[in-house]
């Protein structure tokens, strides 16, 4: 994954109206617009027995989507799992919240994405 893929990545997730009211939701129009983009990935590839993105490009960027979690430290851990997996080349946390992440995680690059400039 270079970071030009993921700054396409980025730009697309950033500029897409997404449903922010669910999760799932979120994560259905995520998958329309990666596919229209002729994006390919896995939906909830199972990384382990703990670890599942929700989202798996064919390059190794995993793409986790977060809209209210408990604790930001829980979802920042979560990361770090799945930056630990060698099919994984990096990492975007495409969320609301206000949150923000290392240049790297494991050694593997970690970026936001803001759910929210598409509304704007």
């Amino acid at each position: 994954m270079t970071a030009e893929n993921s700054l396409i990545l980025i730009t697309l997730i950033e500029s897409a109206r997404l449903d922010l009211s669910d999760e799932k939701r979120l994560q259905a129009d995520l998958a329309a617009v990666l596919t229209g983009a002729g994006i390919q990935f896995t939906r909830e590839r199972v990384l382990s027995e703990r670890d599942t993105p929700d989202f798996l490009t064919d390059d190794g960027m995993v793409i986790e989507c977060k809209l209210r979690p408990a604790q930001k430290t829980a979802v920042y851990r979560q990361l770090q799992r799945y930056a630990s997996h060698t099919e994984v080349a990096g990492i975007i946390l495409a969320t609301n919240l206000s949150m923000t992440l290392p240049e790297t995680i494991n050694g593997k690059p970690a970026y936001m994405a803001s759910l929210s400039k598409g509304w704007l």
